[in-house]
């Protein structure tokens, strides 16, 4: 069961924002919160950080397309699937069907959701609420740990250019 028996599905999100004191997340979108953070290296990035996150299916609340120059874990906890949207830049992307895919993290594995899923280093990575859900909370990890100057924002239009056959998912999940 995904709600506390005191607090209805409805407002459980709340809850959790409440719970792990969760702040809206710069440009990529959602509530995070970073949990962990290794020990700094030598060029100031952590050794590995960890976040605990949460999108719901409200209009304009999803995770927007980006990349990072690290491999990423995403990590499913509670609530509805999560629609893990990826683009892989590997050559010759333009026109080839396979360079996007979508992975769906859940509690159903044995359907073939994950519970847990890494990103590759310099894969463009978007995030919603599967269709028909309502909310999801989910982790992810990353050595060495995020910085936001590793953050590359996706831009729509470069994207749309580069994957044309996935015009409508990127405009659907890109930010200004």
């Amino acid at each position: 069961m995904d709600e506390h028996p005191a607090v209805p599905r409805d407002r459980f999100p709340q809850e959790l924002v409440a719970f792990y004191g969760l702040t809206r997340l710069p440009r990529e979108g959602g509530w995070y919160r970073r949990t962990w953070a290794g020990p700094e290296r030598s060029d100031g990035r952590p050794e590995g950080s960890a976040i605990v996150m949460l999108l719901t299916a409200e209009p304009g609340v999803f995770s927007a397309l980006h990349r990072l120059p690290a491999d990423e874990t995403w990590h499913f906890y509670r609530g509805d699937p999560l629609s893990l949207f990826l683009l892989s830049e590997g050559e010759p992307a333009q026109g080839r069907a396979d360079a996007a895919r979508t992975v769906v993290l859940g509690p159903d594995v044995l359907g073939g959701q994950h519970v847990q899923f890494t990103v590759g280093a310099g894969t463009w990575m978007a995030a919603e609420v599967a269709a028909g859900g309502a909310w999801t909370l989910f982790g992810c990890t990353m050595a060495p740990g995020f910085t936001f100057a590793d953050y590359e924002h996706g831009d729509a239009g470069r994207l749309t250019a580069r994957f044309p056959h996935e015009a409508l998912r990127i405009g659907a999940l890109s930010r200004a």
